[in-house]
């Protein structure tokens, strides 16, 4: 039995709506969608900010674990049926109190939807600051029990680096778009992106490249051995709908 969760007794409620866009996660090895991150957006479309700016601390967890509903309930009536597509979800370590307690609505909502478990991959960002290494393990312990793929979001530009590798491996690491921009021409970053990739083979961990705007990037992050990405060359977020590919994917088909 999942011990209680304080945040589930003390969490003020919403006073806001919000609603998701999704973005794919393209994978060129099999020339194919590998998945969609549900990206939170106001009611009409606003920006991601615009619904985080009014999320206070002791609304934390609440809208944490409001996201992941919301994601799993639009996937549920998006997501082509028999696809073997993944769902992303953003997730917020320290909005998380009791790894198995907070994981109820998730597993509740996928009942509910009849969304499977596999398909949900967590992913929490290098951004946000964690205090407690160990507590962020014993989640992504759970996380897995329960079946779920887990990930680092922004991987090379937050608080912990590599040092995150050190203390667990999660399934995926999301190369974040600052070591991206312009690798075509960046001999430094086209070496940290390599070391990177070298690391998480070793590791046994996939790797995704986040924030791909040119050919050019795309070109270069391909030879690195990378095979999943995400950006705006291949799709920009839509709003509760899936996004058709850009001719983009015309163009990688005939070069496959």
């Amino acid at each position: 039995m999942p011990k209680s969760c304080p945040g589930c007794q003390s969490g003020i409620k919403l006073d806001f709506d919000f609603s998701m866009a999704f973005q794919p996660i393209y994978d060129s090895a099999n020339a194919r969608v590998w998945g969609y991150e549900a990206l939170v957006r106001g009611t009409e479309g606003e920006g991601a900010q615009a619904v985080l700016s009014r999320v206070t601390p002791e609304q934390k967890y609440v809208f944490d674990q409001a996201c992941r509903v919301k994601a799993i309930e639009l996937a549920s009536s998006l997501f082509p049926r028999g696809e073997d597509l993944k769902l992303s979800i953003n997730f917020m370590p320290n909005a998380v109190y009791e790894p198995a307690a907070c994981l109820r609505a998730t597993l509740l909502a996928a009942k509910r939807f009849d969304f499977p478990r596999s398909a949900i991959m967590f992913e929490f960002t290098e951004d946000e600051e964690i205090s407690d290494t160990a507590h962020l393990s014993n989640i992504i312990a759970e996380y897995r029990k329960q079946g779920f793929v887990t990930a680092i979001d922004d991987f090379g530009a937050g608080y912990a680096g590599l040092g995150l590798l050190v203390e667990f491996q999660p399934d995926l690491i999301k190369i974040d778009m600052k070591l991206i921009r312009g690798i075509d021409t960046s001999r430094a970053r086209q070496a940290v992106v390599a070391g990177i990739v070298g690391i998480a083979r070793a590791l046994d961990i996939s790797v995704l490249a986040e924030g791909i705007e040119t050919e050019a990037e795309f070109i270069v992050l391909k030879a690195a051995g990378i095979s999943l990405f995400q950006g705006y060359w291949f799709a920009r977020p839509a709003f509760e709908t899936l996004p058709g590919m850009n001719v983009a994917e015309a163009q990688i088909r005939l070069r496959a």
